[in-house]
């Protein structure tokens, strides 16, 4: 039996001006304000904006209901959560059960950080490999899992 094959790509997405992509990128259902960067192995989903002047390294990942302000860096491997599996398990499809994440501007976040469905206000930097769990409201540094204020 012969499987049943999808292509990666890019569509129905709302481009800003001067943007750069390496490919291969999964892109579909987004906005991407202008003067970005979008490295290779990236996928960014439907209903996800991200600001102008922002980079997103290879292999991040930006599921459904995620805004990203402007002049941010989302490093290698970056992995965005919308199901916190509230009943014990996936959501499976019932979006209902999503929470949405809302990245401020000036906002660097390291490689391989995880970031559930939180506020980050301006002015932040994310350790590479932290676990962000919960809203942060005060700009700084955090690190850690759970992340944490470390200045």
């Amino acid at each position: 039996m012969e499987p049943t094959l999808y292509e990666s790509g890019i569509v129905n997405v709302s481009f800003g001006e001067n943007i750069k992509i390496v490919k291969p990128v999964n892109l579909y259902g987004c906005t991407i304000g202008s003067d970005c960067f979008i490295g290779p192995f990236v996928e960014i989903q439907k209903d996800v904006t991200i600001g102008s002047q922002t980079k997103i390294q290879s292999h991040a990942f930006i599921c459904e209901l995620v805004t990203i302000g402007n002049n941010c860096f989302i490093g290698h491997g970056v992995m965005f959560i919308n199901d916190l599996f509230s009943e014990g398990g996936p959501a499976n499809g019932d979006k209902t059960k999503w929470e949405k994440t809302n990245i401020g501007n000036h906002v660097s976040i390291g490689s391989n950080a995880t970031i559930l469905p939180v506020t980050i206000c301006d002015n932040v930097v994310i350790g590479a490999g932290a676990v962000v769990t919960k809203n942060i409201l005060l700009p700084g540094k955090y690190a850690g899992n759970p992340a944490k204020k470390i200045d």
